[in-house]
């Protein structure tokens, strides 16, 4: 099996080779057909893992392939850790990702950096599949820099766009800030468990737990709350939780597809993957879960209605990203991990054929992206519509849709937990249901239902997007339905994840959720007659219709009225101006003090031209000592005995 591994995650580095360095040899084609063979058979690969270990005789794998560096007892290697929540990450990726690609060859079909694209997607499939696969925090963090590398080239890709540059440098930095935090999370590990292997740290969990550290004074707090909230201020940056959010709307800057592959299955979740996966660690400390299930319920609310006066297209579903990476987050603080990877496998299904199919709207409407200047497309784009509808459904959790499982699901789970922090975020996820459908129904009435908006070119030429482009969202369009009926009992209430993640007993929020579970119909029947979710839901598509097909008008009036909350929404609660005008206008202003004062004045000033000045002074004074007459140096030679004969009788 281990060739197998090392197939999967090596498969699309050596396309993403192929396509970047050969690219102006084997031509468009060449290009997108290795990129799409080498995920191809990646996806493939994973499948069959994924099969074996969920219903062959296929026995988890936990092993080194090479082993790079030794410190002392510290091994530095790459290996794998191939369990189910692995594999069912793996099969993710590789499906999102295959679909992207495939997608890719009608969006970027006169790019002239088409070779160019086609290398980087396949090298962050890569890096995340190295991330997913690790069994080691080395190895984590490599992938874990590597997606955030090769996004920011993917942000960045129309390079000539001041905009892209901005969006992707802003990206980069606001990733190094929860970097940072992620680094000492893993020295804190090392430190304390000497050791980078995930099941050498796992099995020294409780000891670590005992052990303590001055943060500050004689304040002593337990080293796994220390090491656990630092892991998550990575996880904060990677999966843009509240306040490291602020990068991923503005990464709409680049093209569709990367945009459905970064939002959907991969660099987003790469935190929520990490905090799963270190769920030996998270148990053990209740801090550091009331920490994740605050921030992400603050994330899951407050960024939805964000989404409510994006006149964006692609903003609006960047907008719902957050939020929905926020109803992951909260699982996780609730202790229902498996609830919030179920979450997260719909989320990339739908999230993407979301994505994916506003960009469809965009190609139609000549890459025009505001939605005030689209409307009644739905005549001219049927198959587009279709499969944004079946995402906008999955999206608000409409019963029998992946997304109303899993959310529902992820709901009742918070509800049941007792953690500190879980009656904050049960009512932030419950009001979130309504806002979800509110910004969802607003979307697709706007662009695709009422008035037509578009200019007269445009409408001469709207016609539907080729079949390179509607193929992969009906492809997606199909697990956005049906997944959720087939996956809800093993991997919520089925034991699919035993051995992967660990649960305390008096956390076990699932258990008691899958108490009252009979069956995915029985799940459907039960949220129409005692579920208020489903009825949020209604409420916020009524709303929408209301708002913006049967009295469009009232909309621009609430915008007049609301005065400072629009203002507060508009402007992303500010978020970005203190972003600019606070942290980074201080840091420049101390940054120009060490120049002026550190550099300036200090070093260059005093060391260097004040240490030159310094022995330029005394060669100047020397020099008038050299007058040249006899006399002077005899006399000097006299006082110079006269002294050494002084010296040495004071002495004696």
């Amino acid at each position: 099996m281990e060739s197998i591994y090392l197939t999967i995650v090596l498969a699309p580095l050596a396309a993403a080779a192929i396509a970047g360095l050969l690219g102006s040899k084997i031509g468009r084609a060449g290009a997108h057909s290795v990129t799409i063979l080498g995920v191809a058979i990646s996806f493939a690969l994973s499948l069959y893992v994924l099969w074996g270990l969920a219903f062959g005789d296929a026995e988890p794998y936990n092993g080194n392939v090479y082993e790079w560096a030794k410190i002392g007892n510290v091994t530095i290697a790459v290996g794998f850790l191939i369990d189910n929540l692995t594999a069912l990450m793996m099969v993710v990726v590789t499906s999102v990702s295959l679909a992207v690609h495939v997608y890719t060859i009608g969006y970027m079909h006169d790019d002239p950096g088409y070779q160019r694209f086609f290398s980087y997607i396949s090298l962050f499939t890569f890096s995340m599949l190295m991330l997913v696969m690790s069994n080691n925090l080395m190895q984590l963090f490599f992938g874990w820099e590597a997606v955030g590398l090769v996004s920011y080239l993917l942000i960045g890709f129309w390079f000539k766009r001041p905009s892209a540059v901005f969006a992707n440098l802003k990206a980069f930095l606001v990733n190094r800030v929860g970097d940072f935090g992620f680094l000492l999370g893993i020295a804190t590990l090392l430190y304390f468990a000497g050791s980078l292997d995930y099941a050498e740290i796992f099995a020294q969990a409780e000891r670590i737990q005992g052990e303590t550290i001055n943060l500050w004074g004689a304040t002593a707090v337990s080293a796994l709350t220390v090491a656990c909230i630092c892991l998550f201020v990575g996880a904060m940056g990677k999966s843009a939780q509240v306040p490291l959010h602020v990068w991923l709307p503005d990464s709409m800057e680049g093209p569709t597809p990367i945009s459905a592959l970064i939002h959907a299955a991969t660099m987003v979740t790469a935190g929520i993957f990490m905090v799963a996966r270190m769920s030996p660690l998270f148990e053990l400390s209740e801090a550091a879960l009331a920490f994740v299930i605050v921030i992400g319920a603050t994330t899951a609310f407050f960024m939805g209605l964000l989404g409510l006066v994006q006149q964006d297209i692609k903003r609006v579903v960047a907008y719902s990203t957050l939020s929905q990476l926020g109803y992951m987050t909260v699982a996780l603080g609730a202790s229902a991990y498996a609830a919030s990877i179920f979450h997260l496998m719909t989320h990339a299904f739908f999230k993407a054929l979301l994505f994916l199919a506003a960009g469809s709207v965009i190609i139609a409407m000549h890459h025009e992206q505001d939605i005030r200047k689209m409307g009644g497309l739905r005549k001219y784009l049927p198959i587009t519509y279709w499969t944004f509808v079946i995402g906008t459904l999955a999206l608000i959790g409409f019963p029998g849709f992946s997304g109303f499982f899993s959310k529902d699901a992820l709901i009742e789970a918070v509800h049941a937990s007792s953690l500190p922090g879980s009656g904050y975020a049960y009512w932030c996820v419950l009001l979130g249901v309504f806002v979800t459908a509110l910004y969802s129904f607003r979307l697709l009435f706007v662009v695709f239902h009422g008035e037509e908006r578009m200019d007269h070119h445009t409408k001469e030429h709207l016609h539907e997007t080729p079949a390179v482009v509607t193929g992969p969202l009906i492809a997606l369009a199909v697990p956005s339905v049906i997944v959720g009926w087939l996956t809800i009992e093993p991997i919520l209430f089925g034991g699919f994840f035993e051995g992967a993640i660990f649960v305390r007993p008096e956390h076990d929020v699932l258990g008691e959720v899958g108490a009252e579970f009979h069956g995915p119909g029985a799940f459907v029947a039960h949220a129409l007659t005692h579920s208020v979710t489903v009825y949020l839901a209604a409420a916020g598509a009524l709303v929408a219709w209301f708002l913006y097909l049967k009295r469009p008008e009232i909309p621009g009036q609430l915008l007049e009225r609301a005065g400072a909350l629009y203002r507060l929404l508009a402007n992303k609660y500010y978020f970005d101006w203190i972003n600019e005008n606070v942290i980074a206008r201080a840091t420049r202003a101390v940054g120009t003090g060490l120049w002026r004062v550190g550099d300036q004045l200090l070093i260059d000033g005093l060391i260097v031209n004040g240490s030159a000045r310094a022995v330029g002074a005394i060669a100047s004074a020397a020099r008038r000592v050299q007058s040249g007459y006899l006399y002077h140096y005899a006399f000097a030679m006299v006082i110079a005995l006269a002294a050494l004969i002084g010296w040495f009788a004071l002495r004696g």
